[in-house]
């Protein structure tokens, strides 16, 4: 599934467009910065509710498709900045982490 068919299907808000035509290879849900780091996989689908400019650094380092902050969560002006100037995917929604990775799973049959 790509990026926009995704932000489609979940009605996600898309504040940087990133590449709306990146695949979606898996998901990760986590807040702790160096963990994702160690963890997450290239192509995926960040959610988390952190929102400070470090989001963009590791949504860079990992290589993933797109960032989603959940509950509502509104980035900082760095961060929004950073991800519009590294074409990063960052999208939000109101909707809960656990809502939209059990969301994602049943789009993506992962």
């Amino acid at each position: 599934m790509t990026v926009k068919a995704l932000a489609d299907a979940l009605a996600l808000n898309i504040l940087s467009p990133g590449d709306p035509d990146a695949n979606i290879e898996s998901v990760y849900c986590g807040d702790l910065l160096s963990w994702v780091m160690g963890r997450a996989d290239e192509g995926c689908a960040w959610i988390t509710i952190m929102s400070n400019q470090n989001v963009a650094a590791v949504a860079v380092l990992v290589d993933m498709a797109c960032v989603i902050l959940a509950e509502g969560v509104n980035p900082d002006a760095d961060l929004l900045s950073r991800c519009q100037n590294q074409d990063i995917c960052l999208m939000t929604s109101e909707k809960s982490a656990y809502e939209l990775a059990w969301q994602l799973h049943e789009l993506l049959k992962l």
